[in-house]
């Protein structure tokens, strides 16, 4: 994996979590000082402190088939899980799946993209965060250059899950089509609601939505 500049890689985590450090700066006054942010694509953990870079940490996202979730969370519980975990786990409340950060036994790893979508890290830094981190905490993880659809689009099949299944119920919800939950669960009302859409504008009705599906929903990559 290629990695990229340094000095690229702070400038672009300033870009993303500027609004949200000023937002939590206000917001979290004398109460939770900290913010969470992981870049997938140089598999690292940045924690800032009232809006200042204060640790980092190098961690093992997920694999290809088994992605890391990408968007804003929070951190919903603490635990001390089993030698698995490194003892210690941090879920998030990922609304499609149980994901959370914590230890793990394949520490010669770290910095690979092999988890099942967690992420995992050593376990003396995982046992370190555990400490100051308080439930709460936001944590935000990006990778790729295009947002929710990460490094571009793929064809989504009924079944998977992602912020881009989200992106897509907000877009039919929006165009009155998509009654469910904005969950990021490609579900059967989902499937419905795509039926609708392919209908209305004449396409093929299928339930895989393609990249061709996803410009004609007005759906554009911007870097």
């Amino acid at each position: 994996m290629k990695r990229r500049n340094p000095l690229k890689v702070i400038v672009s985590i300033f870009v993303i979590l500027m609004p949200l450090i000023t937002i939590s700066g206000i917001s979290n006054h004398n109460k939770n000082p900290y913010l969470i942010y992981v870049s997938i694509d140089d598999s690292r953990l940045y924690v800032f402190k009232n809006g200042i870079l204060y640790k980092s940490y190098p961690v093992s996202p997920g694999k290809p088939s088994t992605p890391t979730p990408i968007g804003t969370f929070k951190i919903v519980s603490k635990d001390y899980w089993g030698e698995g975990f490194g003892g210690r786990w941090m879920g998030l409340n990922v609304p499609y799946g149980k994901y959370g950060i914590h230890g793990t036994i394949y520490e010669s790893y770290i910095g690979a993209h092999v988890s099942k979508g967690c992420i995992r890290m050593l376990n003396k830094d995982v046992k370190e965060l555990f400490l100051y981190i308080p439930i709460g905490t936001t944590v935000v993880i990006s990778e790729g250059i295009y947002g929710e659809f990460r490094n571009g689009f793929r064809t989504i099949y009924p079944g998977d899950t992602g912020v881009d299944v989200m992106a897509v119920q907000r877009r039919l919800k929006e165009l009155g089509i998509y009654y469910g939950d904005i969950d990021g669960k490609y579900g059967p009302t989902l499937e419905y609601a795509i039926n609708l859409f392919q209908k209305k504008n004449k396409l093929p009705v299928t339930n895989k939505i393609t990249p061709y599906l996803l410009r004609k929903m007005g759906f554009y990559l911007f870097e």
